[in-house]
């Protein structure tokens, strides 16, 4: 019970085996996501069960992140190595099939020339190449490489400043949307997020395609710049938010990103909403066993910023070292948040600009829990929504989150601060106390005589939103 902020690694071909996994979990990953940009839903199937048999094995709860493709523009099928560009060469992108005739490049979206114009910039692979439009035809563009290097298939392509106009949710999304549902995946982070409608959109398929009476949770993936024009109303409609700072950063300037970050962070914890911070966070470590100093402190200011998590992409999915990344990452966190109190801009007070029932009681429990000095705050929910808004609060103690339902127990790893454990279902105040002593002594490091503040619905084992706050000793239930 001591890192608060949790880990987000990516799975991939570096990591996706048993004992590679086994090691992920039981050296602090909270989060598997898996990118359906890349792989089959019959490989996915398989890495989703070995993950949960593993954390299963283990005792441990693991959120599993569905990370949708969105309308991606990539390059198509190149040669297994790639190939090299080099500036002053003239490319020709075709969007139609595949092509071997020299300086021709496939690309996977066949509108593509109606989205460019001479005098136009292309970025290729997250905007480490570059072309410049020299003409455009009906199903090709010519370019100048202004900036070359080694191009690979799958690789991604930005159209810095133009609106594109295409669905962001596409057919592959909701084949790939019925899958993660049908395969009891967490949550699902939508791709291309311009709008809240984009994300309404999704929460409709998600109400079409399951009856789960405790929907996923929505994340909404911020890459363009017209999300950050609708930011209050993305947040508001979404559960959660992903700061993509590799697409923010080719789709604007790199120097407005660390701000549009800080930005990000701030306006989900005011709402009470997740916050993910993600790419490149110890990019160094793709290749090498260690992470520069600056990637250190890029992964130390986000949690002092107050962001839930924070993410690992390549660098655990295809990177030589993904262990050490993963190690790594915890290391920073744990010595960061010694700090929180010297240097951490994250506000409790300040949170939940709206206000209920729900949000007062968290916000009340956290202020008993700090004047009394107690041990940990006790939260006992069906759905989740209790430890999410109670993780919002950021308590200085942890939150001990008890739930009998195994899919909250496995949703609420990601929660700031959290820390779930699965209980049998309490229907009486007297079960409920049971669980909380049974817990804690066995799990915890906590002692029979110490305080904890418990926050819960009442009548008890009813789905209903917390409306009780108690102050309780361990191991002293009447």
């Amino acid at each position: 019970m001591d890192r608060r902020a949790k880990i987000v690694a990516t799975i991939g071909p570096s990591c996706q085996d048993e004992t590679t996994i086994q090691k992920l979990i039981k050296n602090g990953m909270n989060v598997a996501r898996l990118n359906f940009s890349h792989g089959t839903q019959a490989e996915h199937a398989k890495i989703i069960k070995r993950i949960r048999d593993v954390a299963h094995r283990f005792g441990e709860p693991i959120c599993i992140l569905q990370d949708l493709q969105g309308p991606k523009i990539r390059i198509g099928k190149l040669k297994t190595e790639g190939i090299t560009i080099e500036p002053g060469q003239k490319i020709h992108l075709i969007s139609e099939g595949e092509n071997d005739r020299p300086n021709c490049i496939p690309v996977d979206f066949p509108a593509l020339p109606k989205h460019v114009a001479p005098g136009g910039k292309i970025l290729l692979d997250d905007g480490h190449l570059e072309l410049k439009v020299v003409a455009v035809e009906e199903n090709s563009i010519e370019t100048e490489v202004v900036i070359g290097g080694i191009l690979r298939s799958n690789k991604g392509i930005n159209l810095p400043g133009q609106h594109l106009t295409i669905p962001g949710f596409t057919e592959k999304d909701e084949s790939d949307l019925a899958f993660g549902l049908e395969h009891g995946i967490d949550l699902v982070a939508i791709s291309f997020v311009r709008s809240a409608d984009d994300v309404a959109r999704v929460r409709k398929a998600i109400t079409n395609l399951s009856d789960d009476k405790i929907p996923i949770n929505v994340i909404a993936k911020l890459e363009r710049p017209e999300a950050l024009d609708n930011l209050p109303e993305i947040i508001e409609a979404a559960d959660g938010v992903m700061v993509a700072r590799g697409d923010l950063g080719v789709e604007m300037p790199p120097e407005t990103v660390p701000i549009a970050q800080k930005r990000i962070i701030d306006a989900a914890n005011k709402e009470g909403k997740l916050v993910i911070t993600a790419t490149q966070m110890l990019d160094s470590m793709v290749d090498r066993p260690r992470a520069s100093r600056a990637e250190a402190s890029d992964v130390a200011n986000a949690v002092l910023d107050g962001t839930d998590a924070v993410m690992l992409s390549a660098e655990t999915a295809s990177g030589k070292y993904p262990l050490e990344a993963l190690q790594l990452m915890d290391a920073i966190i744990l010595e960061t948040e010694v700090h929180l109190h010297e240097w951490g801009h994250w506000k409790g007070a300040k949170i939940f600009s709206s206000e209920d029932d729900a949000r007062s009681i968290t916000r009340a429990a956290r202020e008993l829990a700090h004047d009394l000095k107690v041990a940990a705050i006790a939260v006992f929910t069906q759905t989740g929504r209790t430890a999410a808004l109670m993780s919002k609060a950021f308590p200085r103690v942890p939150i001990l989150a008890f739930t009998p339902v195994e899919r909250t127990y496995n949703r609420m790893a990601i929660y700031w601060g959290v820390f779930p454990y699965l209980v049998p279902f309490a229907n009486s105040m007297e079960d409920m106390l049971a669980h909380v002593d049974n817990a804690m002594v066995a799990s915890t490091p906590l002692k029979s005589g110490e305080k904890v503040v418990v926050i819960t619905g009442f009548p008890i084992g009813e789905m209903r939103p917390p409306n009780l706050a108690l102050l309780y000793t361990i191991g002293q239930r009447s």
